[in-house]
């Protein structure tokens, strides 16, 4: 396995965002925008990181999916560990993230990064931010999103 910057055609990967993404208006807004570092195991793309500056000083971690068949190895560790590594050498100070309250999942990983919470967005997720009625993860409702931070 091995992480490198992507320099390709970001639509060949697109469908690695959309594990990551259910609006495609907003994947639509930030396909083409920031920087992308990927996961190899030999010549299979099977993760992705997608991270822009974002305000003075910060760079978001804007998409990150790992291919379900190559999750639990690290990868995603690894990629977030390049995107902090460039953001650094960048000049930023700090790496944020959001994520949907509902998914357990990325809160505990995230938190096993580094991040720590700073703030809850209600209703974030819905029909007037791009995203279908009625999802949910793991059984919970999909509404609301928690932004995480980690100092560099």
């Amino acid at each position: 396995m091995r992480i490198e910057e992507y320099t390709g055609d970001r639509s060949e990967i697109a469908w690695l965002l959309r594990l990551a993404e259910d609006s495609e208006r907003l994947l639509a807004g930030y396909l083409d925008t920031g920087r992308v570092w990927v996961a190899r195991d030999g010549d299979e793309i099977v993760g992705q990181l997608l991270a822009a500056p974002h305000g003075e000083n910060t760079w978001e971690i804007v998409n990150l999916a790992i291919a379900e068949s190559h999750r639990g190895r690290g990868l995603g560790r690894d990629l977030i560990d390049r995107a902090v590594t460039e953001a650094r050498a960048a000049g930023a100070r700090r790496v944020e993230v959001a994520t949907a309250t509902a998914d357990i999942g990325n809160l505990r990983f995230y938190q096993r990064c580094g991040f720590r919470m700073t703030r809850i967005v209600r209703d974030a997720f819905g029909p007037d931010t791009g995203y279908p009625l009625n999802l949910d993860v793991d059984g919970i409702p999909l509404r609301d999103q928690v932004w995480f931070d980690r100092d560099l």
